[in-house]
């Protein structure tokens, strides 16, 4: 009997973690319907569509911690699953979104101004050193997603769409550490209602257009500013560090 209660735990959380594995996975389908939708010309579903990938990929990870799915699924790497996944909602979903609705420039131009994000991407996401041991993100963390929404909510005109996309691009390559919401020790709890409270924004922005509310784009702006200046702290903090560790070591 005691051996037939111990294994019955174990079953139910490989069951939870694969649920949990399964529940990351549902991103690479929101990802295609969103590729779909835009293709449709139908880009308030398609940014509703990555609202609801933004929630999953917000809530997978914690939910794997909880239910510690890498020692109940060993053999199954959930890391990489994420990492699929957020490339196509995050990356590839999002420029096709910004390509069907001409947002990007014409010609050869807008060629090159797509592929700068797909590419910066690859790179992100193959890095060993993407999250640094603090639990933040070194380099641009492939927001491509948020740059769409924006870009189609306050209808930007394709030449800022483009800056926004080059400038990003060279940000990835750059070791600047960039807030994790769910992870970053630092201000989580702030961090959490702050992105919790964006993302009410976002929802009630798509509910706006093509007339989004002053107030409402402000207080989403508002938490971008929160980001960056976290970021920053974040950065100057661990370059603060490094230079105590240098001179306690000389």
């Amino acid at each position: 009997m005691n051996a037939a209660g111990s294994a019955t735990p174990s079953r139910r959380l490989r069951l939870a973690g694969a649920a949990v594995h399964l529940y990351t996975a549902i991103g690479s389908v929101l990802g295609l319907l969103i590729v779909l939708a835009a293709f449709d010309g139908d880009a308030v579903a398609a940014l509703w569509l990555g609202l609801v990938a933004l929630v999953v990929d917000g809530t997978d990870g914690m939910l794997a911690r909880r239910l510690r799915v890498k020692e109940t699924i060993p053999w199954f790497d959930g890391a990489r699953l994420d990492d699929i996944v957020d490339y196509l909602t995050y990356a590839f979903a999002p420029v096709v979104l910004l390509w069907t609705t001409g947002l990007l420039p014409g010609g050869a131009a807008g060629s090159v101004v797509a592929a700068l994000p797909l590419l910066a991407s690859c790179y992100q996401f193959c890095r060993v050193d993407a999250k640094t041991e603090d639990h933040a993100f070194l380099g641009f963390p492939s927001y491509w997603n948020v740059v769409a929404f924006y870009a189609i909510v306050l209808d930007l005109d394709p030449a800022v769409v483009a800056t926004v996309l080059v400038v990003c691009s060279v940000l990835v390559f750059v070791p600047v550490r960039y807030l994790y919401p769910s992870r970053t020790t630092a201000l989580r709890g702030l961090s959490l209602a702050l992105t919790a409270l964006w993302l009410v924004t976002y929802a009630v922005l798509l509910l706006q257009v093509p007339d989004p509310h002053p107030v409402v784009v402000a207080l989403s702006l508002a938490y971008l500013g929160y980001y960056v200046a976290v970021s920053l702290w974040l950065t100057a903090r661990a370059a603060h560090r490094r230079r105590g560790e240098l001179a306690a070591a000389v």
